[in-house]
């Protein structure tokens, strides 16, 4: 459990000083070594923070939904000092997805703006329109570009100079949540509405897996260190009296399509978001539960 109370963990990822960064609802960033010593900064203001990407120089890197910022903070950072910069970008952008692109900059969807955003080290921005807002996660792809989801049924791709290709996903309502590169050298995403996860190569070939149950809700992923792709399903359906019979899983599935889903130990959970840890373990944070999860590999 969290220090704070109801703190709602959300993003998750493996920082440059070898612990585990995550953002929290309650406007703090967290912070877990390996061995499960939490710490937690308080970001000033009432701002939603939603994701956390470690950049090309040395700090984290997150996005402020609420407060339409991004900001930084080194991993030299104590509860008493943040030492939190903050960016502010230009209209209504809603910051939402964030990862370090293959130029050397910070890359962030906009999940109402209907733009995609780059933001260099120093704090330099641009914006490059996209045809839909709505905009979610996002990921360096294997291939130079930026790919990233849509809310509503498609996956884009964004080169570093701005030009943007957008695939649609059969139905348009699946509703594309994370991404991430896999060990195959295609794009892998999850679809929380239809319950499957996605595959789509860099030429724009899409393929699905359904997932055995379609309310699952998946919604993060990430590659694991065993060639295998892992994800969280957020949901959690109930019978009378009964634990959660659907989703509260952590789930993986191989290259080829297999499907294996583990049951986490805390009822209700939703867990969110997933990343490989330094430790070779897959981490994971619980959002209703409150709590940061580890699983070990078999």
């Amino acid at each position: 459990m969290l220090p704070t109370a109801a703190s709602r963990p959300s993003a998750i990822t493996t920082g440059p000083d070898g612990a585990l960064w995550f953002t929290e609802f309650g406007g703090k960033i967290g912070r877990i070594t390996t061995q499960g010593s939490i710490t937690e900064f308080p970001i000033k203001g009432d701002g939603i923070l939603h994701s956390i990407t470690a950049g090309p120089d040395g700090a984290l890197w997150v996005t402020e939904f609420t407060s339409k910022k991004i900001g930084r903070i080194p991993t030299t950072a104590t509860a008493e000092n943040l030492e939190l910069i903050e960016f502010t970008l230009p209209g209504s952008p809603a910051p939402f997805g964030i990862t370090t692109g293959p130029d050397g900059a910070l890359w962030f969807t906009e999940g109402i703006g209907g733009k995609i955003g780059r933001i260099t080290t120093t704090g330099v921005v641009t914006e490059f329109t996209i045809p839909a807002a709505k905009s979610g996660e996002i990921a360096a792809g294997p291939d130079g570009a930026l790919w990233f989801t849509y809310v509503r049924g498609k996956i884009g791709r964004i080169t570093t100079t701005g030009a943007v290709t957008e695939f649609t996903i059969p139905p348009e309502n699946s509703s594309a949540g994370g991404i991430t590169t896999g060990p195959d050298g295609a794009l892998w995403f999850t679809e929380s509405v239809s319950g499957k996860i996605g595959r789509i190569t860099t030429d724009g070939k899409i393929s699905e897996f359904a997932l055995p149950n379609p309310h699952a809700q998946p919604w993060g992923i990430t590659t694991g260190p065993d060639g295998a792709l892992w994800f969280t399903e957020a949901s959690c359906i109930r019978e009378p009296g009964s634990r959660c019979i659907v989703g509260n899983k952590i789930g993986r599935i191989t290259t080829t399509g297999l499907v294996t889903e583990f049951t986490i130990p805390s009822d209700g959970s939703g867990p969110h978001s997933i990343t490989t840890g330094p430790d070779g373990a897959l981490w994971f944070t619980e959002y209703y539960g409150s709590r940061v999860g580890r699983l070990v590999l078999p």
